[in-house]
C-alpha cells in the first residue's frame, strides 16, 4: 500500500510540473536579445503571452546566441534536442547574409538543421530574414529566396520576415540600427505569438 501511495505521489508531482509543450527558439543575437534583458527578449515575452492569453502551460527555450550562423547552430541544436522540444522555431541566417557568406552552403546548413529537428518528431517552423540592398540586388534577392526555397522543400509553416514592422524603424531599434530595443522585441513578440497561435494551436 505504501508503494502504491509513493508511486501516485510521484506521478502527481511530475504531472503537476509537466508542461503542455516545449518550444525551442534557435537563433542568433536577435533571438538571444542582445542589448536587452532575457525577460525583454521576444521568446520570453511570447512565453508570457501564450500562458496568459491562451492559458497554455508551455516552456520556452531561448536558444539564441550572438554571432551565430547556420553553420554553427547544428551542434547547438543537437544539445537542445536532449530536452525533446515539441516545436523548433528556426530564426537563423541573418549573420550569414551580413557576412556575405556562400548562400548555397547556408541553405545546406539550414536543411540539415531542419532534417535533424524533424527526425526527432518535432514540428519545425521557419522565420525568414531580409538584408539591406547595399549588399547588391542579386545577393539580397538570393538571400530572400533561400528561405522560401527551404520552406517549399520541407513544406514548413513560414514567417517571411522576423523583423516585420521593426527593421528600419528608429523607435524600435538600438543605436546600431540592427538590434531591436525592448520596444522592438515587443513588436516581434506580438507577430511571433500570432504566428504560433495559428500554426500550433489553430487559433485565429
Amino acid at each position: 500500500m505504501k508503494k502504491i501511495i509513493l508511486v501516485l505521489f510521484i506521478i502527481f508531482i511530475y504531472g503537476a510540473n509537466a508542461k503542455e509543450s516545449t518550444i525551442l527558439f534557435l537563433g542568433d543575437s536577435l533571438t538571444e536579445g542582445l542589448g536587452v534583458s532575457k525577460k525583454e527578449a521576444y521568446p520570453s515575452i511570447v512565453e508570457d503571452m501564450i500562458q496568459i492569453k491562451l492559458k497554455k502551460d508551455v516552456e520556452i527555450i531561448n536558444g539564441g546566441v550572438s554571432g551565430s550562423t547556420t553553420s554553427d547552430a547544428l551542434s547547438r541544436l543537437k544539445w537542445y534536442l536532449r530536452k525533446k522540444p515539441d516545436v523548433v522555431f528556426i530564426a537563423l541566417g541573418a549573420n550569414d547574409g551580413l557576412r556575405g557568406l556562400n548562400l548555397s552552403q547556408s541553405q545546406k546548413n539550414l536543411e540539415k538543421i531542419i532534417e535533424t529537428a524533424q527526425n526527432t518528431g518535432a514540428k519545425v517552423l521557419l522565420a525568414g530574414m531580409l538584408i539591406p540592398p547595399n549588399y547588391g540586388e542579386e545577393y539580397s534577392e538570393k538571400f530572400k529566396n533561400m528561405f522560401k526555397s527551404v520552406q517549399e522543400k520541407y513544406k514548413l509553416k513560414f514567417m517571411p520576415f522576423l523583423l516585420l514592422d521593426v527593421a528600419g524603424v528608429q523607435e524600435f531599434n538600438q543605436s546600431d540600427g540592427i538590434h531591436p530595443n525592448a520596444k522592438g522585441h515587443k513588436v516581434i513578440a506580438k507577430n511571433v505569438f500570432e504566428f504560433l497561435k495559428k500554426e500550433i494551436w489553430g487559433e485565429l
